[in-house]
């Protein structure tokens, strides 16, 4: 018996539209290797009808009242709150994560981000008006940038897609977005549901891959290119945006260093390392993936983290035991296997380094000790559920080994000396440093690195301010 393949399609204009062309590619669900949909592979022609519907929306969308924005995203809110159940399915079914766990921990933020930016849309600030001039007055305008061309990832693609609209949307902005092509189901579900709360074209989602991508960013009707992706894919981004000016957001790879000092509370660190670790398989920017920990405590600490990763479960969605899913895809499980593949020597796999099953993705929660600051595996971003673990021997060390990598979006620090815990968060290089916790985020606080990290911020009003532009205007006293 053969199982008709569910359509997604392109929302364009406020249509749903297969690609000019009719092609299309095949979308997989990594829990179970099966193709369950197609997308659209857009062209060309497809690019160029978002673009023109959210130019045409653009104007009388620029000049609606932030009161006005606010209540089309709290519609929004209340909309996926309504729907949260097909939204975590459909998730689930792009992503392969546990439904329970997406619907308590991914859900809820996402929708009170949407909230937050609702009520960031009133809230924009700027210098008080005044004579800076003798008989003169300046005052400052915060405006919309215009169209946004908007590119998410795969590793969360309802979350990620939230952080792009929401603010743009919020500032009077008109928005192409597109998700990743292994993951477009939750994104077009988005706009079905959005679909009768904005005016059209406001808000329009083009499914593809890297060329569609790459047919955006260099579109000339985008003033801004935003991106959620890979070193390499941010900067090809940011050359091709070059070319005509346009503003681009960069949110990009991460190597998050969790550095453990020997006072710390060490069951409380591992426990919580080991979530922040291996939650959504690692596949997170942020994730407590490289670790540093005192050398007095370090045998105790990783034979702690080893335990704790062999009681960690990865399986299927609806197994209510698991903390994580499969990896996306398998280009990503064959990225994995090939860090622990290539350790040197010295290095030790203290806990799994091993795919799990044959069925789907699944790669096992894993350790690996006895590394060096220069080894591949510490310098690049696995992008998987592993934790690599050093040793160094005092504060100065661990802040050179921390900082001694190319990325530098976050970091946290473990330790019950105060003065201690505010010398690291001033000296770690990082866009973001937790102390004592690792992994939360607030709708309220920025979310963003430095470094090849990127630039700019999701998040906060921060990441609202990033999607307008700053106009002077100068007025003469006499008339």
């Amino acid at each position: 018996m053969t199982t008709e393949l569910r359509r997604l399609r392109n929302y364009i204009g406020g249509e749903f539209k297969d690609a000019a062309d009719g092609r299309t590619t095949e979308v997989v669900n990594p829990a179970t290797g099966e193709v369950y949909a197609t997308a659209p592979l857009s062209g060309q022609a497809d690019v160029d009808a978002a673009m023109a519907a959210a130019a045409a929306a653009f104007p009388a969308w620029r000049d609606t009242t932030p009161s006005e924005r606010q209540k089309a995203l709290l519609k929004i809110a209340d909309a996926f709150e309504a729907r949260a159940d097909e939204l975590v399915a459909a998730e689930s079914e792009n992503t392969g994560k546990p439904l329970g766990l997406t619907a308590s921990e991914e859900l809820p933020p996402m929708v009170d981000q949407i909230r937050f930016f609702a009520g960031a849309a009133r809230l924009l600030e700027g210098r008080s008006a005044g004579e800076y001039m003798d008989g003169m007055t300046s005052i400052i305008r915060r405006e919309p940038v215009g169209v946004c061309a908007q590119v998410a990832p795969w590793n969360y693609p309802m979350m990620m897609a939230v952080w792009k609209f929401a603010p743009a949307i919020a500032a009077g902005n008109t928005v192409v977005l597109k998700p990743s092509d292994t993951t477009p189901a939750s994104t077009v579900l988005m706009a079905e549901i959005i679909d009768s709360v904005l005016p059209k074209g406001v808000f329009n989602v083009v499914c593809g891959d890297r060329e569609t991508g790459k047919a955006m960013v260099e579109h000339s009707t985008p003033a801004m290119a935003s991106i959620t992706g890979s070193v390499r894919a941010g900067m090809q981004v940011a050359e091709s945006a070059s070319k005509d000016v346009k503003r681009v957001h960069l949110e990009l790879g991460g190597k998050a260093p969790v550095v453990v000092f020997e006072d710390a509370d060490l069951a409380k660190a591992v426990e919580d390392i080991a979530v922040a670790g291996y939650f959504n398989a690692g596949q997170d920017c942020t994730a407590a993936t490289r670790v540093l920990v005192h050398e007095s405590i370090h045998d105790e600490f990783v034979a702690a983290l080893a335990k704790a990763a062999a009681d960690t479960k990865t399986g299927q969605p609806d197994d209510e035991d698991v903390l994580y899913g499969p990896l996306n895809n398998p280009n990503q499980l064959k990225q994995v296997a090939g860090f622990i593949e290539r350790l040197p020597a010295h290095a030790k796999v203290e806990a799994g380094g091993h795919r799990v099953g044959e069925k789907g993705y699944f790669y096992a929660p894993t350790v690996v000790s006895g590394l060096k600051q220069d080894d591949e595996i510490i310098q690049n971003e696995v992008f998987g559920p592993v934790i690599t673990v050093q040793s160094f021997t005092d504060e100065a060390q661990a802040l050179e080994y921390a900082n001694g990598v190319e990325f530098a979006l976050a970091s946290s620090v473990w330790t019950k000396d105060h003065g201690r815990a505010m010398r690291m968060s001033k000296n770690l290089d990082f866009g973001c440093v937790w102390i004592n916790t690792h992994i939360p985020l607030v709708a309220e606080m920025p979310h963003g690195g430095f470094k090849k990290s990127g630039y700019g911020k999701d998040l906060s009003a921060y990441g609202f301010e990033d999607y307008t532009r700053i106009k002077h205007v100068m007025t003469s006293l006499d008339g």
